[in-house]
C-alpha cells in the first residue's frame, strides 16, 4: 500500500501555505464548512491524476489573485519513501517524482491511485453519457499505458477529422486520402479501446454486484450494460457508411466516441425509475467496486477519499459502508471529509485508528 504521510499546499485554493500529515488507516479532515476540507482532499486527489477532481480549469485551483500553486506529497510504500510534487505556474504544469521531473506528464498516472466519492458523483448517473465515458476511460488509462496512448490519439484524430468535415462546406478537398488516413487511424485505435472497455466490464460488473449486495443487503440486482455500434459493426464500415451525414453535420456521428453505459436495478433504467436511495447505493458500489478493480489490476490499494458522505446517507447504509472499508485486508488508507468529528468518532468506535485534521 502506497500510504500518504504528509502533504504541504502552496497558493493551492484557499490555502496560502499548510502541511497536514497522516499518521492512521484513517483521517477526518473536519472543520465548519468553507475551510477547505474538499480542497485538502481534492489537493491529495492532484497528487495522483495531476487535475483537480472538482474542476476542469487549472486556474480555478490557484489561490484568488495568484498565478500558480504547488502541491507536494510525501508517499511511504514498502519501507521507502517518494516525494511527489505538482507544479502550476502562468499555463505550465510540471509533475516531479523525487525532485525529478518526469519527461511526459502522463507517466505519472497509474503509479498512484485514489478513488474519491463525493456528492456531485450522482451526475454520473442522472446526465448524459459523456460523463460515463470519462469514468470508464479514466480507469482504463490507470491500469493500461496503451489504452490511455491510443484514448488520446482517438480524441485527437476525431477533431481533425471534424475540421475536415467542416472544411468540405468552404473548400472541398479534391480527394480523400486525408479522410482515408483519419478513418484508418479511427479503426485502429477505436477497435482496441472498444476490446478493452469489454474486457474490463466482464471483470467489473460482479464486483459491483457484489458490493451493491452488501450495500442493500442483497434486495435488488445491479445490472451495467454496454451499448456500442461496434458490438455489431466495424468502426471503418460505420464511418463510410454515414459519410455524407458525417459531411452534413460536420462531425463524426458514429465511434466508440457515442458509446453508452446504462446503469440498471433488476431491469429497470436506475436514472429513470431509481428513487434516490437506489441511486446513492448504487453510486457507491461502483465507486467501491472500481477501488477493487484497481486494487486487483495495479496489486496495491488507493487512496479512498470521502467527501462529505455522511451528511448525505440513512444509518442503514452508513452502517453497511463503513463495514466494508473497515475490512483491513481489501482497503487500504481512507481520508474522509465531515462536519462533525463526534460523528465519524461514534460510527467507526472508540477502538478505532481514527486520526484527525481540524480546520
Amino acid at each position: 500500500m502506497k500510504r500518504l504521510i504528509k502533504i504541504t499546499l502552496l497558493q493551492f485554493r484557499n490555502y496560502a501555505s499548510a502541511t497536514f500529515h497522516f499518521n492512521a488507516k484513517v483521517t477526518c479532515i473536519t472543520g465548519p464548512n468553507g475551510s477547505g476540507k474538499t480542497n485538502l482532499l481534492d489537493a491529495i486527489y492532484y497528487l495522483c491524476y495531476t487535475k483537480s477532481y472538482f474542476s476542469a480549469y487549472q486556474q480555478n485551483t490557484v489561490q484568488t489573485g495568484l498565478d500558480g500553486f504547488r502541491v507536494t506529497g510525501i508517499f511511504e510504500y514498502q519501507n521507502k519513501q517518494e516525494s511527489i510534487s505538482c507544479k502550476w505556474k502562468q499555463g505550465k504544469k510540471e509533475i516531479f517524482l523525487n525532485d525529478k521531473e518526469y519527461e511526459k506528464i502522463n507517466d505519472h498516472i497509474g503509479k498512484y491511485s485514489s478513488v474519491m466519492i463525493a456528492p456531485d458523483d450522482i451526475s454520473l448517473i442522472n446526465e448524459g453519457s459523456e460523463l460515463r465515458r470519462k469514468w470508464i476511460d479514466s480507469i482504463l488509462s490507470q491500469t493500461d499505458t496503451t489504452y490511455l496512448e491510443k484514448l488520446i490519439r482517438y480524441q485527437k484524430v476525431i477533431i481533425q477529422r471534424n475540421a475536415w468535415l467542416k472544411m468540405q462546406s468552404f473548400n472541398p478537398a479534391a480527394n480523400n486520402i486525408e479522410l482515408e488516413y483519419y478513418n484508418n487511424q479511427l479503426e485502429i485505435d477505436g477497435s482496441y479501446l472498444f476490446k478493452e472497455r469489454t474486457t474490463f466490464l466482464n471483470s467489473f460488473i460482479p464486483l459491483l454486484n457484489e458490493y451493491y449486495k452488501k450495500l442493500t443487503f442483497g434486495k435488488e440486482v445491479a445490472e451495467l450494460n454496454y451499448n456500442s455500434e461496434l458490438q455489431e459493426n466495424s468502426l471503418i464500415s460505420l464511418l463510410n457508411k454515414y459519410h455524407n451525414q458525417d459531411l452534413k453535420f460536420q462531425r463524426t456521428m458514429h465511434g466508440i466516441h457515442k458509446d453508452e453505459l446504462e446503469f440498471k436495478l433488476n431491469s429497470l433504467s436506475l436514472k429513470l425509475y431509481g428513487s434516490q436511495g437506489q441511486k446513492k447505493s448504487f453510486l457507491f458500489a461502483l465507486k467501491l467496486a472500481q477501488y477493487a478493480y484497481l486494487r486487483q489490476k495495479q496489486g496495491k490499494m488507493p487512496l479512498l477519499l470521502l467527501d462529505d458522505i455522511f451528511e448525505k446517507l440513512d444509518q442503514n447504509r452508513m452502517i453497511a459502508l463503513l463495514g466494508i472499508i473497515q475490512d483491513n485486508e481489501n482497503f487500504g488508507q481512507v481520508i474522509i471529509t465531515d462536519t462533525h468529528p463526534e460523528r465519524i468518532k461514534q460510527v467507526f468506535g472508540a477502538n478505532a485508528e481514527v486520526d484527525f485534521i481540524y480546520l
